[in-house]
């Protein structure tokens, strides 16, 4: 998947808002970068950012009371 494709799915995951996805996106890149695992596949070349915006375009993290939950 391409990373319009992948943004533009977690942004509709987020109601189009563009800020809650930033932080959604910041809060879960300290997460991994703080050695939490993965919740997506094939992640070995990827950054903490790509990562988190992917696990938020699948799903896998949701919007709770303003922060990320896992």
């Amino acid at each position: 998947m391409r990373a319009e494709q992948i943004i533009t799915k977690a942004l509709q995951k987020v109601g189009d808002d563009r800020y809650k996805l930033a932080l959604m996106v910041a809060k879960r890149a300290e997460q991994l970068g703080a050695g939490a695992s993965a919740l997506v596949e094939n992640t070995s070349k990827m950054k903490s950012v790509d990562i988190a915006l992917l696990e938020i375009a699948e799903g896998k993290i949701i919007l709770d009371n303003d922060s990320a939950e896992a």
